[in-house]
This record gives structure tokens, sequence and C-alpha cells, in this order.
């Protein structure tokens, strides 16, 4: 049995909520700089080279490469032979959030209630997802979600005889309907199957895969790369002045599900898709 204490998953968490502000993860930054060589309308073009300038400031200058710097989305991978001491792991990672927020200056954008919307002041409470694994290590990925592209999210209850391009199109659409809202290029996580919380679930999960990798079955990675030509299409272009980078990347999960069922959840994010992780 390995002890791991409170302090030391507050400090980790802290650095992590500052890091995923400031940093955009490698293989994003390279795809956005790619795609602002290879765009040709002239008005998309000038806003990527804006986008790239703006990250690559906020990396320098350790600010966050977006004002919303998004709710706190916590993924934990706890071994089974760890053994947490001096506090709850929960409170643990909650202090880390509050202290990344206000020593990193980042925005507090967490209402205590949906609908008696007082603001929590320190971007706490976290959304902790926790899973039980095997081992002496704990790994932890904090994942702020910014909201103008969480908002344009969308579920989809299908049947057992939709299909393949049912779903495509379903994906289509919810792009489609987004229209610049959730500032474009955006990254899109699909979650197919499970129970309708699950897919919403793994949707989230699908944004952590890097943008430059395809799901490992030839089945979805198909899949995605029809969706993302199909949306790319569509000419809503980076924040909306069209082109052909309206999408970057269609990241699938799928997992088994009902008999009865086809449950469909697509999470949207932003140019800004980010995340950060460490194990203790």
């Amino acid at each position: 049995m390995r002890e791991i204490m409170f302090e030391d998953i507050a400090t980790l968490v802290e650095r992590l909520c500052i890091k995923a502000n400031t940093i955009l993860s490698p293989e994003l930054a390279i795809m956005l700089e790619c795609a602002s060589e290879d765009e040709r309308c002239d008005a998309a073009r000038s806003a990527l080279e804006d986008i790239v300038e703006n990250f690559k400031f906020a990396a320098e200058a350790g600010l966050p490469i977006c004002q919303d710097t998004g709710m706190a989305v916590v993924f934990a991978e706890v071994g089974q032979e760890v053994h947490i001491s001096g506090g709850l792991f929960e409170d643990a990672v909650n202090e880390g959030v509050r202290r990344g927020y206000i020593n990193g200056c980042l925005r507090k954008s967490v209402v205590r209630d949906p609908l008696r919307r007082v603001n929590t002041e320190d971007n706490t409470p976290a959304v902790l997802h926790t899973r039980l694994v095997a081992g002496d290590k704990i790994k932890i990925t904090v994942a702020p979600k910014g909201f103008g592209s969480e908002n344009m999210s969308a579920s989809r209850m299908f049947l057992p005889s939709n299909t393949a391009e049912d779903i495509e199109s379903f994906i289509v659409e919810v792009v489609e309907k987004a229209g610049a809202r959730p500032c474009p290029p955006i990254v899109l996580g699909v979650g197919l199957g499970g129970t309708l919380e699950q897919a919403a679930l793994i949707a989230k999960e699908a944004l952590l895969r890097p943008v430059d990798m395809r799901n490992p079955d030839p089945f979805y990675a198909d899949m995605e790369k029809r969706a993302l030509n199909k949306i790319n299409r569509l000419g809503i272009g980076v924040q909306g002045f069209g082109g052909k980078h309206t999408a970057l990347a269609v990241n699938i999960e799928a997992r088994p599900t009902h008999i009865a069922g086809l449950p469909c959840v697509v999470n949207m994010s932003c140019h800004v898709t980010r995340h950060a992780e460490g194990v203790l």
C-alpha cells in the first residue's frame, strides 16, 4: 500500500489547472499552424493567424489562452494500492482547483446553483470523474471546459436500426446548427453506446484524445474521417468567416449498449480544447 498525501494531490491539481489554461497541447498547436498555412479564404486565414499568435503569446507570458477558463472537469485514475492521507480525495481536488484559479488569476465561472446564480468565487466545485485502476499511482487529467462550445453540445437516442450514416448526419447537423457560436475551428467528441449518461461521459473523454490520432478501430476511424469531411464542406469556417476549416477533428468513442438502444452524444469543443495531466 502506497501513501499519497492530500497536499500533494492539491498541489498537482493546482499546477494542472494553470498549465491547461495557458499551454495548448503540441499536436493541436501544430494542427492550427498547418491550418493557417493551408487556408485559402483571406478572412479565415487572418483569423487563424491571430489564433496562432494568441496561443504562442499565452504560453510565453503565462496568460490564459482564452478569457473563458472554463469549468474544471477532472478525470482521475486512482490505483487500488493507494491510501490517501490528510483528507478526502474530492476535497483535495477541489482545493487544487481553488488554488489554481485564484493563484493563476483565472476567471472564476462557476455558480453554486443553476437557477440562483451566485458565483462560488473560486471556480469550485470541479466536475470529478474517478475510476479505480490497478497499481499504486494516481493519474489526474484536468480539462477546463468553456461553455461557448459546451452549450452547443447535443444528444439523441437513436434506434438500433439507425446506421453509421445516420450518426454522421446527426453530427453534421449539430455543427451546422451551432454555426460560429462555438468558436470554430472546433473539435468534436462523440460518445456512442452505453446509457445516456455514459455516452455523455465518453464524449467528454473523447476530447482528451490527441487531435491527430484516429480511433484504432478502422470502422470508427472511417466514420471520423467522413464526418470531418462533411463538416468542413459546410463552409462555416474559422470564427464563421468561411473557408475549409470548420473542424479540426472528430473523435468517436463507442461502448457496449442495450439491444434496444443506441445513445449518441456530441460534445463540442472550440479551438482551445485544453487538458493537462500528471501522475503521483
